[in-house]
């Protein structure tokens, strides 16, 4: 199981193995680099855990542990977890501030605490065999356990098809669920349960809350906050990079790690061949304002087809768009130049309200009210300045692309009908036999029925913040452009935006102070825009995109596409119409026009296609894995511990 997920944690190994317990680790070493092994014991041993990412307030917390009667043989923030979990039980989690996933072991409470951090950065997966329970960070460690296979799960790939995610707990493997964020899992006496210690909430609508605030007092807190953020995720024992990709968010967390570490920075970034993707010109503008050493990677569209076979072994799920694909050869040039730890901007547009699809909510609202109106839809065309497909196009398309739930402003998921009802397109490729075991199935209304009770009572903007926060935040950005393609090449990403408390601070805002207008991220454009040059506090969103379904196809394309998106392979795997595929492949390959739903759909397939290779027939499919490479090996038994050279 540590082998399969070496890649995350190349460092050291180990393991500790008492009865009916066993815990193992891969160490990505960044804090207490020589006495921080894992699993770690407290002084009896008789609490032990394993722990993926960082507690980032673990200082101060080390502090009044101390102050408390602690006693620390490390200065590891992985310690700080044990003597916690000693003063407060399971209910430690809720002091930690920092991006986790960690099992703990009680012995003498024979209990076994699964805890995730509150946004989602990192993963943990479980299962329950023969009554055992299983987990790991990533499902691949799962398989190695003989007898444990993985099985595609259809309404998995109904939910992916539809918001791009399966929703938590449910992964896109029959039986494998995940610890969705907030969320504590307990074994105890034979038992397993789940709770949730946070989640976002915001205001309702018509309460008036406490007097209003001073725009100006509003964006020193935010800004304060946002600086406290960036310091405590600056703390490493190795040296700390950053991500800049050009818009107002990354360009404002390398702004804040400058004013707090003057020196100089290494930023790093992705540019692209084609000009309709490449941001390099204002990447490069904020590395010369701010005095950055700045490297960036130029993709090709073959680079993304080469890569993409490796993203979905990491991603572990289906994903519609290639996205991930350069981020993953980021990470590795990231890794080459020697860095462990990168800051980024991921989580901005979520808490402060930065999406177009934020925007266009709210004109397609103003559009309903009247809804045979000629001129209202043409606003739509304002949102997106950086599509020219859809800037030539007419009136009736506007009317047909957006109209989905115009009729029903009311329902509180309106916001992203239109988003869901485009992605779902994608089922009309799926084969007779599949679609016939989701008959009567709904993802939408499964979705709708695990909202929280007093979210019709939210603002529009907070219900639309809501599902692109909890759900498609952690589904998938955080995951398969994140964690997953980052951790592929042993490199940790961190979000001063996500830190918990500007979450929180965010979402009791007004509206107003997030989407002023058609202004986007309104309070946090003031609070930060100081300190950035104004051709980027004053620029639009551009969200990040990448080529899609034309990089599988020319003299560059690689073998596996052909091969897996044949007649043959589509009919042998069972998950799609062969017919409907090999007309898509024939689009392309025609050179004929193709659409976001086509490019989601050959994008979605391809990668469903993968992971059958990998996971269900493949080499992942319950087979041990090659071993470790050598390394300095920590093996823990809970009465010795022995060191080696290698294994």
């Amino acid at each position: 199981m540590i082998a399969a997920i070496q890649h995350r944690g190349p460092d050291e190994w180990g393991m500790h193995v008492d009865g009916r317990i066993g815990l193992g680790h891969a160490r990505l070493s960044i804090i207490d680099l020589s006495s921080g092994q894992q699993p770690m014991a407290d002084e009896t041993e008789t609490v032990w855990v394993t722990f993926n990412g960082e507690i980032f307030n673990y200082v101060e917390l080390r502090d009044d542990l101390i102050s408390s009667g602690y006693r620390f043989r490390t200065t590891s923030d992985t310690e700080v977890i044990l003597h916690a979990y000693q003063r407060k039980g399971p209910d430690c989690i809720e002091d930690f501030n920092g991006d986790f996933a960690f099992a703990l072991w009680d012995k003498g409470h024979d209990r076994l605490v699964l805890a995730r951090d509150r946004m989602g950065v990192r993963p943990v997966f479980y299962t329950v065999k023969d009554g055992v329970l299983i987990f790991g960070s990533e499902v691949k460690a799962l398989l190695q356990v003989p007898g444990l296979r993985a099985e595609i799960d259809p309404v998995a790939l109904s939910q992916c098809f539809t918001f791009w995610y399966p929703l938590a707990p449910r992964t896109v493997f029959k039986g494998i669920q995940e610890l969705p964020p907030g969320h504590v899992l307990t074994a105890e006496r034979g038992t397993v349960s789940v709770r949730a210690y946070w989640q976002p909430r915001y205001p309702a609508a018509n309460d008036p809350g406490p007097a209003p605030r001073p725009e100006e007092d509003l964006a020193e807190e935010l800004h304060a906050l946002l600086i406290d953020a960036t310091r405590i995720r600056l703390r490493a024992d190795v040296p700390v990079g950053a991500y800049l990709s050009g818009g107002l968010d990354s360009s404002a967390v390398t702004a804040l790690i400058k004013r707090l570490a003057p020196g100089r920075l290494r930023t790093f970034s992705v540019g692209f061949e084609a000009a309709e993707f490449d941001e390099s010109r204002y990447q490069l503008e904020v590395a010369r304002v701010l005095r950055c050493d700045h490297e960036f990677i130029n993709i090709k569209n073959s680079d993304i087809s080469k890569s993409f076979n490796d993203v979905i072994r990491h991603a572990e799920r289906p994903i519609i768009r290639t996205a991930p694909a350069p981020l993953y050869q980021l990470a590795r040039l990231v890794r080459r130049n020697s860095f462990k730890v990168v800051l980024t901007g991921e989580g901005a547009d979520e808490v402060f309200g930065g999406y177009d699809l934020f925007k266009e909510a709210k004109v397609r609202r103003f559009w309903a009210r009247q809804p045979h109106s000629t001129r209202r839809p043409l606003l739509l065309r304002r949102l997106y300045p950086y599509l020219a497909g859809l800037q030539g196009q007419s009136q009736a398309y506007l009317r047909a692309f957006f109209k989905v739930g115009l009729d029903r402003p009311e329902d509180p998921l309106f916001s992203h009908l239109p988003r869901w009802a485009t992605t779902s397109g994608i089922l009309r490729f799926l084969s007779d036999d599949l679609l016939g075991s989701l008959s009567g199935y709904d993802p939408i209304e499964d979705l709708r029925d695990g909202l929280p009770p007093e979210f019709r009572t939210w603002h529009p903007l907070s219900r639309a913040q809501y599902l692109e926060t909890v759900h498609l935040l952690p589904g998938y950005i955080l995951s398969s452009q994140g964690d997953r393609v980052a951790m592929a090449h042993a490199v940790e990403g961190r979000f001063p935006f996500l830190d918990h408390r500007v979450v929180e601070f965010a979402a009791g805002l007004p509206p107003r102070m997030k989407l002023r207008g058609l202004t986007e991220k309104y309070l946090l454009r003031r609070s930060v825009g100081r300190d950035l040059p104004p051709v980027i506090a004053e620029r639009p969103k551009q969200p990040y995109r990448a080529p899609d379904g034309q990089c599988f196809f020319g003299e560059d394309a690689p073998d596996y596409v052909e091969g897996l998106l044949s007649p043959g392979a589509i009919a042998d795997a069972g998950y799609f119409d062969p017919r409907s595929v090999e007309k898509l492949v024939r689009k392309y390959r025609g050179g004929g026009a193709v659409g976001f739903r086509d490019n989601m759909a050959l994008v979605g397939i391809l990668s469903v296609q993968l992971l059958d290779h990998h996971f269900v027939r493949g080499a992942m499919a319950g087979s041990p894995v090659a071993g470790l490479r050598p390394l300095q090996v920590h093996r823990y038994t809970g009465e010795r511990e022995e060191q080696r050279d290698a294994c």
